[in-house]
């Protein structure tokens, strides 16, 4: 048995062992590799995916569970280990912005200086782009006014307003929600694919990973409104809400280059280069 955090000697947390971990990257391990199989056409790995997909939700459900008992219940989260943890929200974070500066890299890379063997114009010939003032922008309008009624929640908990921070929470929810749908619309009615050049494989590499983002936010969201109605945050202790928070606020500024990039700049017709 752990001593509790008041007969310590230090304000950190050592944590005791665990399975879990060991267990979810097995099972990461087991999707990416039936992911793969089932992409080369072999049989029966499709449902190894499924089955894998939905063993790492199931344990990451349970480590969550443990870490909620020891932060919430056990006061094993310390002011100290809190700062920790919101350190180790900036590195992810981090590590995000840098995959994300990678996948525009690639775009500017193909865009500014196009390659003789598209035309040396970007879009290349043949590619219709869609038009940043339809879908897009409509998109961009309810993406932030989801980040604004997130960060309404978010004020509202350190006012130790829970009624109104149950309904900022869910209008994010709708709005991400909502988001998803008519990126999924876009995409069923796109004049392009993603295998239309290197136009189709940058749009849907950035965009596609993008909506991943906007899905995994959604799911924390609503995680957050769970522990929000079951009254696991306090105005002085709500280190999950405020990692949600940053979350949601990555997709956003994320988007926002999309939209101007991709979408905006990308999306017109550039003067032929020199040959």
């Amino acid at each position: 048995m752990s001593k509790h955090p008041l007969e310590n000697k230090h304000p950190f947390h050592l944590v005791e062992n665990s399975p879990w971990p060991f267990g979810i990257a097995l099972s990461v391990f087991f999707m990416v590799m039936s992911a793969v199989s089932y992409m080369h056409g072999y049989q029966g790995f499709g449902i190894w995916f499924v089955q894998s997909l939905f063993i790492v939700f199931f344990l990451v459900l349970i480590w969550c569970r443990d870490i909620i008992r020891e932060a919430t219940f056990e006061g094993k989260h310390t002011l100290e280990v809190q700062r920790i943890v919101k350190f180790a929200v900036l590195l992810f974070f981090a590590s995000e912005v840098m995959f994300f500066s990678a996948v525009f890299a690639a775009f500017f890379n193909c865009s500014i200086i196009p390659s003789v063997t598209i035309g040396g114009i970007w879009p290349p010939k043949g590619v219709e782009p869609f038009s940043p003032w339809g879908l897009a922008f409509l998109n961009t309008l309810i993406l932030l006014a989801s980040g604004a009624s997130v960060t309404w929640a978010h004020h509202a908990l350190k006012a130790g307003l829970k009624n109104e921070v149950i309904a900022g929470l869910s209008v994010g929810i709708v709005l991400g929600c909502l988001f998803s749908v008519l990126q999924t619309y876009e995409y069923l009615f796109s004049p392009f694919t993603i295998s239309d050049g290197i136009y189709g494989a940058t749009f849907y590499l950035a965009t596609g990973f993008h909506g991943l983002h906007v899905c995994a936010g959604v799911l924390l969201l609503n995680a957050v409104l769970a522990h929000t109605i079951e009254g696991h945050y306090t105005a002085k202790h709500h280190v999950g809400f405020e990692a949600a928070l940053w979350y949601w606020h990555l997709v956003d500024v994320v988007w926002l280059f999309l939209f101007v990039s991709i979408y905006w700049w990308g999306g017109e017709y550039k003067v032929p280069t020199e040959l």
